[in-house]
């Protein structure tokens, strides 16, 4: 004779999402939009930070020049200093659409690919990362906005003949 098996009993709760409604206002009840005045002081604060922005990257393009010139100094220890460049070149990317400089973003986003870490420690690839600081030095000291129209497109072009240029030499 077959056992029978017990049935199996299952409760479902239902828990009220929440989640819209403090988006609108720190637990308030309410149609989940943020209030103007929020959004007016949210925007001001960006745009203050914005004015700000080239004189926080060229610190970055500092140190980003100092681990390129310690890459050509001391070759041994190239790994370690990709790994910080690459960690830098991370930190840029996201910032430059948002202030107004995407060609700072392109620029940084492809410095971190480049310098990921399968990247190879040439000579050549310490070339290749100069053209990128370079390419975003000139941005910022330009104050190259937007797209760049085509001084920006030509600044991109530059930059990819570098990455054929140095890679074909490898």
């Amino acid at each position: 004779m077959a056992e029978a098996k017990p049935k199996i009993r299952v409760r479902f709760y239902r828990f009220q999402n929440r989640l819209k409604e403090r988006a609108g206002g720190a637990g308030h009840k309410g149609t989940g939009e943020i209030p103007a005045e929020i959004l007016a002081k949210a925007q001001a604060a960006l745009e203050e930070m914005a004015e700000d922005y080239p004189d926080w990257v060229m610190r970055l393009i500092k140190e980003l020049t100092e681990q390129h010139r310690r890459c050509v100094d001391t070759p041994e220890r190239r790994r370690a200093f990709f790994e910080q460049i690459h960690a830098i070149a991370h930190d840029m990317k996201g910032q430059g659409g948002t202030f107004g400089y995407p060609l700072v973003s392109a620029f940084a986003e492809s410095l971190y690919d480049f310098t990921h870490g399968r990247a190879s420690l040439t000579d050549n690839h310490v070339e290749i990362i100069k053209a990128h600081v370079d390419g975003i030095r000139v941005v910022i000291t330009q104050r190259i906005s937007g797209d760049g129209g085509e001084a920006g497109q030509a600044l991109l072009a530059g930059l990819q003949e570098a990455i054929r240029k140095y890679k074909s030499k490898a």
